[in-house]
């Protein structure tokens, strides 16, 4: 069984086929997937998800994208949205210097409120970091210092330091499509150092589809492929890779339920 722990299938792109999309990702293996929330205020879209399909759960959060948008909206909003049974982790949110559609400001304010929003529920923190490393390291120390928290480097493309260090305080780090790309030898050296009870899969779905796929409409169930280069870096099977990160998912998201093994899936 394969987890794709990011994606967003609430997303126009997938209104029309949405069932196709969901059938596909159970057909490949896939069963369980987390539609991820990137606006609070649009809560209601993710609950719809995550209402209508089993195997899907959801997060609430701000995407750093939109943190000038939603900083009125306290913590204590973050956590008693988080009860919905099937409300798995907080999120995303953290820092974006390629696009800054929000002040770096905001971003670390969203940044840390979301922190103590997972700290609070215990449940983990999908990190969205991109060209931020050395501030997103700061704010993970200083936050951790006041007390650890459950937390998700997701669609990591960071430097080692930030991978290894994150490892160091008991994050995960998750890789999506781009393991894939031809041009991303660095970032599979890092894989390969990430100890394998630390690694999760993702598709970040509509985004980043992997090779053979690149440059179409992602879906959760191309996560098999991501699935299949990590498996080559780490020098191990599919199914242990599969086995693995599945584990690591269900060990680290602890409201997320096993779905019930299908005779015509496995899964």
């Amino acid at each position: 069984m394969f987890v794709d722990h990011h994606c967003h299938i609430d997303r126009h792109e997938f209104k029309n086929d949405l069932d196709g999309v969901v059938a596909r990702a159970n057909a490949a293996g896939v069963g369980v997937m987390v539609n991820i929330s990137t606006r609070i205020r649009r809560f209601a879209d993710v609950q719809a998800v995550i209402e209508r399909y089993d195997s899907v759960y959801g997060s609430v959060g701000t995407h750093p994208h939109q943190a000038d948008e939603e900083l009125d909206i306290p913590v204590a909003e973050i956590v008693r949205l988080s009860r919905h049974p099937k409300i798995v982790a907080i999120g995303e949110a953290g820092l974006d210097y390629f696009y800054k559609h929000s002040t770096p400001a905001a971003q670390a304010e969203g940044f840390r409120n979301h922190i103590a929003a997972a700290r609070e529920t215990g449940l983990p923190l999908e990190i969205h970091t991109r060209e931020a490393d050395v501030d997103t390291l700061a704010i993970l120390k200083d936050e951790h210092a006041k007390g650890a928290f459950p937390a998700v480097l997701h669609c990591f493309t960071g430097g080692r330091d930030l991978a290894m260090r994150a490892v160091d305080m008991g994050l995960m780090v998750s890789f999506s499509g781009v393991i894939t790309f031809k041009k991303s030898e660095a970032l599979r050296d890092i894989a390969r150092e990430v100890p394998l009870d630390r690694l999760l899969i993702e598709t970040d779905a509509p985004f980043l589809a992997p090779d053979p796929y690149r440059g179409k409409l992602n879906e959760p169930a191309y996560v098999v492929h991501t699935a299949a280069t990590l498996a080559d870096v780490k020098g191990i099977s599919l199914a242990d890779l599969g086995a693995a990160t599945t584990e690591n998912f269900f060990r680290y998201y602890t409201k997320a339920k096993r779905p019930p093994v299908s005779s015509e899936t496995g899964i």
